[in-house]
């Protein structure tokens, strides 16, 4: 029987790090193993699996096909409560504490909650906080919630801190997939000099120049997912960057 947050632990131990980002909908099945092993070979600490809106009907297929080729943990991103399988070692529960939509501050949680428990998945809480990205991206719309903006750090301060006094144990600074800009580093900086939680930041994050400097502004882990599919030398080339 896996130990009460041993996903936990081993992302503690493991900052600053990398995630990558698995979106089911664009990634065939018979591909997944592969691309697994080849993100833990290039030293992730972890593994996403989770699409805003889901398209294909194999999804738990798809994270038991990760979970052959991972030797990293394999956590569920997920953007809706069907998004759940019994494969996976843990899943970010998330909350979108910048939103003020019901359903995806408690609602989609509340009607996992039982499978979750079924499954016995580890549960890891997740305030999750969506930041203006310069595009209108898929979260934003399927979340119907809207961004923080750019230039409004202290407003993202006081929700990760709510979010803190609340009981999660991660904050997560989201520009969304596809997102035309990262997350400002001065926002990143402010959150964490804020906050006493693990911070991950995710979403338009291109080159080098990008990770490293989210990384040098507090983040404890960065996501990748666009750059993964786009790039993978990139890739490789910022996750050698962080390490």
């Amino acid at each position: 029987m896996p130990k009460k947050n041993a996903v936990y632990n081993r992302l503690l131990k493991s900052q600053p790090g990398v995630l990558a980002l698995f979106d089911p909908d664009r990634t065939p099945v018979p591909q997944a193993s592969r691309l697994a092993r080849y993100v833990c070979d290039q030293g992730v600490t972890g593994i996403l699996i989770g699409s805003s809106i889901l398209v294909t009907s194999e999804f738990d297929k798809f994270v038991d096909q990760v979970k052959q080729g991972a030797s990293c943990p394999v956590i569920i991103f997920p953007g809706c409560s069907h998004q759940l399988s019994p494969r996976a070692d843990a899943i970010f529960f998330l909350s979108l504490i910048s939103g003020r939509n019901p359903e995806l501050l408690i609602g989609e949680q509340v009607k996992s909650a039982f499978m979750v428990k079924e499954y016995g998945l580890e549960t890891i809480p997740v305030g999750y906080i969506l930041v203006e990205s310069g595009n209108y991206t898929s979260v934003e719309f399927m979340s119907d919630t809207k961004p923080i903006p750019r230039d409004k750090w202290e407003i993202a301060a006081a929700h990760a801190l709510a979010g803190e006094y609340l009981g999660l144990k991660y904050i997560y600074l989201e520009a969304g997939s596809g997102a035309g800009k990262p997350v400002p580093p001065l926002m990143v900086r402010k959150v964490k000099e804020t906050i006493s939680l693990p911070l991950i930041v995710g979403g338009g994050i291109r080159t080098v120049k990008d990770a490293r400097t989210i990384i040098e502004a507090g983040a404890d882990f960065i996501v990748l997912g666009s750059i993964l599919e786009r790039s993978p030398a990139k890739f490789r080339e910022i996750i050698r960057s962080i390490r």
